[in-house]
């Protein structure tokens, strides 16, 4: 017979959950080890493009979630929560979101706000309204803005991969997004030919893909980041929705407000007409935050009415940012306004349970 305490004991770890149940042999371990998978082809990439500095810079950002996230809950007399993995991802994402030269103890500030504020003191993973390393990476950009905008690329003439661990064989240069917005509406409008754009400071479409450019160090190769987003929709860890409409909002909207008028589609070449809609795709944290982040489960919605909203959003947060923002990039913070917006979203697309009986208003 089972004792008072006993029966105590097994109605506490009693778990009750909404129907329906299903049981699954995914779990967040899986999904976040999935997801680190998926981010090597990139991680790989910031290490060839940026040298042993990058490398170390992602293993001090995991290495910085990992220890602060153990501590945090050693003081907040929580269970140790470092075997689901989310630490780590924390790590890598915002390590992917910062220049290759910034200072290993700013990383560590941005580490403590996405972990401990962020993640830790609203109850954990899950529990997260914002994007950890999202919200990071804008909370350093406002205290450290020289530090978070200095961007650099490798000086192929002196570049020694074994001595870039210093960071010395890193030269500044602006991004391609910046390199954009320093062209003129009237240049661009004028231009006859994709080459007389690109002309000697721009970089190919060529270069954008395979990521030879200033950036942040997970954002830089569009090739590397298309191989980890593969990777995940085939294992079925995220969904294309919202991808697909984050990125056809940037690409529809640019088209249309861009330098060259949409009514002389047929009167100019077709390739100067997409200039500025593919830039706007290729440059910047575009392919890292629609795949990467914006799908994140926690402060993403569930719907996928609520999927397609959400990248929209996305979408018209970030082209309104790049054109007529004082800063060049614009996907940060879009996604984050967009989290603080997915309960809204989940309340007015969650779907009415079968055979609730519609209210009728009153008489």
């Amino acid at each position: 017979m089972l004792t008072s305490m006993n029966m105590r004991e097994q109605h506490m770890n009693l778990q009750v959950s909404n129907s329906p149940h299903i049981r699954d042999k995914v779990t967040t371990k899986t999904l976040m080890r999935d997801v680190l998978i998926a981010l090597l082809p990139a991680t790989v990439a910031s290490g060839i493009i940026f040298g042993l500095r990058s490398i170390m810079l992602i293993l001090f950002s995991v290495l910085s979630c990992m220890i602060l996230e153990y501590v945090c809950r050693k003081v907040m007399r929580r269970d140790n929560t470092l075997w689901d993995l989310s630490a780590v991802i924390t790590g890598v994402l915002l390590a992917f979101n910062l220049p290759p030269t910034l200072p290993y103890y700013m990383v560590f500030v941005g580490a403590f706000f996405a972990v401990v504020v962020v993640k830790q003191m609203f109850g954990g993973l899950g529990n997260n309204f914002v994007n950890p390393a999202l919200t990071a990476r804008i909370i350093l950009l406002i205290a450290f803005p020289k530090a978070m905008t200095r961007w650099t690329l490798t000086d192929n003439s002196s570049f020694s991969f074994l001595h870039s661990i210093s960071g010395a064989d890193l030269v500044s240069q602006a991004t391609p997004l910046a390199l954009l917005r320093s062209q003129s509406a009237e240049v661009i409008s004028q231009a006859t030919s994709v080459s007389a754009l690109q002309g000697d400071n721009m970089p190919s479409f060529l270069t954008l893909f395979l990521g030879d450019k200033a950036g942040c160090l997970g954002e830089v190769s569009i090739l590397a980041l298309l191989i980890g987003a593969a990777y995940l929709l085939i294992r079925k860890v995220i969904t294309p929705y919202i991808p697909v409409a984050y990125i056809g909002t940037v690409f529809i909207i640019s088209l249309f407000i861009g330098s060259h008028p949409i009514t002389e589609l047929f009167q100019t070449d077709w390739k100067v007409i997409l200039y500025e809609p593919v830039y706007m795709i290729l440059s910047g944290g575009l392919i890292l935050g629609a795949f990467f982040m914006a799908t994140d489960y926690v402060t993403s919605p569930i719907t996928t009415k609520g999927r397609i909203i959400f990248g929209i959003g996305c979408g018209i947060i970030t082209v309104m940012i790049r054109f007529y923002g004082n800063i060049a990039e614009g996907v940060s913070f879009s996604i984050v306004i967009m989290n603080i917006l997915t309960p809204h979203i989940d309340r007015f697309t969650m779907p009415k349970p079968f055979g609730e009986v519609k209210k009728h208003a009153k008489a």
